[in-house]
């Protein structure tokens, strides 16, 4: 996916109640790992990636570039939050020349279920409406993830369409923080 473009990066931390978003760092390497190894994590991703895979391809300090956060919750690792340019090709937009910022995340399954996901993902919308006043944002997830719809609703996401892709009906919502008025 194409990055976000032209920001200053990267940004301050970022800072919630209980959490830190920042830069990946080397300390981060085998959390990497788990996330894209788990299959509980990656059940609605397209499932885990084999962890050999990921310990030879994945370099000692994670890549680094915009729109990737570091989740970080008492100086350790629980997530990532992305915000990429959605790939014009794949079904769902609200822009006509497509290429909107698109939020993703992932948690460590010991860290669901106490609103970490919601937490993160509305600084890093906070950070995303300062650095680009008035720029939709999009989030996609499989239907069947109803924690993921649940999040992506209390973030205040409006459904826009329903499509299959990947071989399950996906969500497609929109948030953007132009107030609507009428």
């Amino acid at each position: 996916m194409a990055e976000l473009g032209p920001v200053i990066w990267p940004p301050a931390p970022l800072r919630t109640e209980r959490l830190v978003l920042r830069e990946p760092e080397a300390q981060d390497r085998a959390a990497f790992i788990d996330l894209f190894a788990s299959s509980e994590v990656r059940t609605y991703l397209g499932g885990p990636r084999p962890r050999a895979e990921l310990e030879s391809a994945m370099p000692e300090v994670p890549r680094r570039r915009p729109g990737v956060f570091v989740v970080d919750h008492d100086g350790a690792m629980i997530g990532i939050v992305t915000l990429n340019r959605r790939d014009a090709g794949r079904p769902g937009h609200v822009r006509p020349d497509a290429g909107e910022a698109e939020l993703s995340y992932m948690f460590r399954p010991e860290a669901w279920g106490h609103g970490y996901a919601p937490e993160a993902c509305s600084a890093a919308l906070s950070w995303f409406a300062d650095a680009f006043p008035g720029e939709p944002v999009v989030l996609c997830t499989q239907v069947a993830n109803d924690r993921s719809v649940r999040v992506a609703e209390k973030l205040g996401f409006t459904e826009i369409q329903r499509f299959e892709e990947f071989g399950a009906e996906q969500w497609f919502g929109a948030w953007s923080s132009v107030p609507r008025f009428g």
